[in-house]
């Protein structure tokens, strides 16, 4: 049996010691109250695994402590103790949350039963996060298989990387796979059985970013009508996956900063601070380092994040991975539509995707596919059957020269023309975006905010 952190609550210290006593020889980490108002305190801090609470206490009895707990967020397990066992009793106690009661005298093998039984099942409920975790990231696994000298890289990375406690920086255009190499990384590591806890930073309001990360106590603002663990104690042992690290506010850079630095944090209200053991990996598509010298991004943090760093290219620098991924999507997205036949793609369809410059990246392929699966009307999926989009981009290509589709207004191709020249500076450049923009005469910023809203576009057409 692992170790669970108990609280002991009774106003009889005899009871405490010799409870207390028989829980340490049986591997777990014990805290005692004398009451309510202690227990609540301790209570708070959020780290207790088990509560084995009398219920007949003076000032507060069990029952209530039980009760403000639930009140204030927390989800610690609470076993009931009393000398007064009887139906209604019990009820009482099932109703205000508790898990199940015992009575007095307390034997303490009995005890150490029910907290077996307790972590049993606290493991299988953590197995079914991570079995959670397995599915939605079942393409993770494909990092390694993909066979562009450039993955190869990033799996050469992760394989050094992953056994390392170093903060990563992993860069790549939106739709890239940051999130499943991330993903990929924390499985791969000693932590792969704790939490992977992640936060998109742009999509969360600023005002409750702090919150979020650090959490709060009952009341510390309007609306707190509970307390908040938050996500970097929901992380403790195990890995914070900060996505779109460059859209997080200056205000709120700072206290990062010296959360991971100290590897401690201050909920919003509380005047304690806690220590947290959390591996922080970050990710961005912005240029971060453009971002420091516009003073849009704090350099110390820049540092502090990019002690490891990994790039995924975009899927247009490496289309000799689009068959493999090709093949895995159509077999994985028709497995979680519920299709039980399977489809075969002509040679158009396969040439199509390769000569297609995938703006949006894997994430727009893999949408590409469901979409296609969805409405193909047979087992034969052809370039017919593909998004429209799709042959005007080819016909960019064409020796014809017709640049523009039926009833394409000027500024929709003149749109397409200048995507069509950033992609080519992009490949020209080596997948360096700011040389690319030096190259065409624009600014970084400008570059980056074209192909951003060329993804949206993509992304609105797809969903």
């Amino acid at each position: 049996m692992g170790s669970l952190q108990v609280l002991i609550i009774d106003d009889e210290p005899a009871i405490r010691q010799v409870l207390a006593a028989q829980l340490l020889k049986g591997g777990h980490q014990v805290d005692q109250a004398d009451g309510g108002t202690a227990a609540l305190a301790r209570l708070k801090q959020g780290d207790v695994d088990v509560a084995l609470c009398d219920i007949r206490m003076p000032g507060m009895t069990g029952i209530e402590v039980v009760e403000k707990t639930r009140s204030e967020g927390i989800d610690t397990v609470f076993v009931m103790i009393t000398a007064f066992a009887s139906v209604d009793t019990a009820i009482e106690a099932m109703k205000a949350g508790a898990f199940e009661y015992l009575t007095k005298p307390v034997r303490p093998e009995d005890v150490l039963q029910r907290l077996e039984k307790i972590e049993s099942l606290i493991r299988l409920r953590d197995e079914n996060a991570r079995l959670r975790d397995q599915v939605e990231n079942q393409q993770g696994g494909l990092c390694c298989q993909l066979p562009s000298p450039a993955m190869q890289k990033v799996e050469k990375l992760i394989a050094r990387i992953s056994a390392t406690k170093g903060t990563v920086l992993i860069t790549g255009s939106s739709g890239s796979g940051k999130g499943v190499v991330a993903r990929t990384l924390h499985r791969r590591s000693s932590r792969s059985d704790r939490p992977f806890i992640q936060v998109n930073c742009g999509a969360i309001p600023e005002n409750l970013l702090e919150s979020e990360l650090f959490g709060h106590l009952k009341g510390a603002f309007t609306g707190a009508d509970r307390t908040k663990k938050g996500l970097f104690r929901e992380a403790d042992g195990g890995t914070l996956f900060l996505d779109e690290i460059g859209e997080l506010p200056m205000s709120m850079q700072v206290k990062l900063l010296h959360a991971i630095e100290e590897q401690s944090i201050r909920a919003v209200g509380s005047e304690q601070a806690r220590t947290v053991d959390v591996r922080i990996i970050a990710a961005t598509n912005r240029d971060i380092e453009e971002m420091v010298k516009q003073g849009e991004f704090r350099e110390d943090l820049y540092y502090r994040i990019n002690v490891l760093q990994i790039h995924i290219p975009s899927l247009h620098e490496r289309k000799m991975d689009i068959p493999p991924l090709l093949e895995f999507f159509m077999a994985h997205e028709a497995a979680q539509l519920g299709m039980d036949k399977e489809f075969v793609t002509d040679s158009e369809f396969e040439e199509a995707f390769l000569d297609y410059d995938w703006p949006g990246n894997v994430r727009e392929l893999k949408n590409v596919i469901q979409r296609v699966l969805l409405l193909a009307e047979g087992d034969v999926i052809t370039v017919d059957d593909l998004p429209f989009r799709f042959r005007e981009y080819s016909n960019l290509d064409g020796t014809s020269g017709d640049m523009a589709g039926v009833g394409d207004t000027l500024r929709e191709q003149v749109r397409r023309y200048e995507l069509k020249a950033i992609h080519k500076a992009i490949d020209d450049m080596g997948g360096d975006r700011q040389k690319a923009a030096k190259r065409l005469g624009i600014g970084t910023s400008t570059l980056y905010r074209k192909l951003e809203e060329e993804q949206e576009k993509q992304t609105a057409e797809t969903a």
